[in-house]
């Protein structure tokens, strides 16, 4: 089994774009954003499975890529990073997921069927460094 940082070195090598962005010791993590006023007004545990449900498609949808194949390898599995975030409302929501977009970061916008609107988004793993700077104004989700 190779160690953690040989493994991010590979995913790093294999990933050009991110290759000035990032080093052999980035921390690769998965941002979680939740929405306050659900948060407010919505049982916890109907919250905590939207973020879910983003998270594991934004894993899946990628399941192919360098940094998913680290964040879910075997000698990470117990030690995975997920930053857990807030935002005001669907407005906030919807402009954070076009800036994620118009920027190329991998993100899963989740729309709750059948109300049909956006409850949470969930990035693709990243390292840190590469993607910490679109989430710095927000809020940790408390």
């Amino acid at each position: 089994m190779e160690s953690s940082s040989a493994a991010n070195a590979a995913a790093d090598s294999t990933n050009s774009h991110q290759d000035s962005e990032s080093s052999a010791t980035d921390t690769v993590v998965q941002y979680v954003v939740l929405r306050r006023d659900l948060i407010d007004t919505w049982p916890l545990g109907s919250v905590v499975t939207q973020g879910c449900h983003a998270s594991v498609v934004a894993i899946w949808s990628h399941k192919d890529d360098a940094h998913t194949l680290l964040y879910c390898s075997p000698s990470n599995l117990d030690s995975m990073h997920k930053v857990t975030l807030e935002v005001k409302g669907e407005a906030q929501i919807l402009n954070l997921s076009e800036k994620l977009k118009t920027a190329g970061i991998a993100h899963k916008l989740w729309i709750e069927q059948p109300e049909n609107f956006p409850t949470c988004l969930a990035t693709k793993p990243y390292p840190k460094s590469f993607v910490s700077s679109y989430f710095k104004k927000l809020k940790l989700c408390k």
